[in-house]
């Protein structure tokens, strides 16, 4: 045992064995990573692709999709691989998926993402009403799509030329309540009609909530909206009802404020 190990020592030793043993094991390595990476680049791999054609702006489902094996080397570009990145996405507003194409990332998108898809997400006979909001408005930008909210209306009930001259005195009065509940937020966008949560790295701030509600709730708002001469302020204001099961129903909260705003405004067909 010991002339072995002695043996192996001078082995090692000769600079010569040495360096012919490096280059051996330099060619191994080469030879085993090149193998693999041949082996990786043929080797077929499961890519899902599109059934048919999907049109723009469609919500992809499972139907829609069909599977091939192909090879890595053929894939190119930002080819999804993983069906659960596709599966009830949509097709992006400006591309048409054509059948037997591969799906790209730039090509499949998110709802909220589709320029129009607050059209496709309020019941027949609402109304689309945009509330004009600012960062401080929307609590540091904490409104998100699907969030509820209600709309306060903050008033000034100023005194009339009757009442002063009946001798009615003191300052107008400051009016301030709850108009409508449980208004579900359909979309939050920047002043130049973008998504304000399609990129968060964009850092945009929000200038518009939209919303919807029944035709008779959108006059209300118009006409308390308008009544300038009372400083009339819509404010709105998070709640929790996404956070339920089944969130409430949208109504009115103030019989009294609606009818002061139907006192003072006039609505013509």
């Amino acid at each position: 045992m010991g002339n072995l190990a002695i043996g192996f020592k001078k082995f090692m030793q000769n600079k010569n064995t040495v360096t012919v043993v490096g280059v051996i094991l330099a060619i191994v390595i080469l030879y085993i990573a090149y193998t693999m990476r041949i082996k990786s680049s043929i080797n077929p791999i499961t890519v899902p692709y599109a059934a048919q054609q999907i049109p723009a702006g469609t919500q992809i489902t499972e139907n829609m999709i069909s599977t091939r094996q192909v090879p890595p080397s053929m894939l190119e570009g930002d080819v999804i691989t993983n069906m659960g990145e596709i599966i009830d996405k949509y097709s992006a507003a400006d591309v048409v998926i054509p059948e037997g194409s591969l799906f790209y990332k730039r090509a499949v998108v998110e709802k909220e993402q589709l320029p129009a898809n607050i059209i496709l997400q309020y019941p027949k006979g609402y109304v689309l009403y945009n509330l004009s909001v600012t960062t401080e408005s929307t609590y540091g930008n904490s409104v998100y799509p699907g969030n509820y909210i209600d709309i306060y209306l903050k008033a000034v009930n100023k005194l009339t030329d009757d009442q002063i001259a009946q001798g009615a005195s003191g300052a107008d009065r400051i009016m301030l309540g709850k108009l409508l509940s449980n208004i579900e937020v359909l979309a939050v966008k920047a002043s130049d009609g973008s998504p304000v949560f399609q990129n968060i790295d964009e850092g945009k701030s929000p200038a518009m909530v939209v919303f919807a509600v029944p035709e008779e709730y959108y006059i209300l708002l118009k006409k308390a909206e308008f009544m300038r001469s009372f400083d009339t302020t819509l404010i709105l204001v998070p709640t929790n009802e996404s956070l339920k099961d089944e969130p409430a129903d949208l109504e009115v909260s103030s019989e009294d404020l609606v009818n002061w705003i139907n006192t003072n405004t006039v609505w013509t067909n």
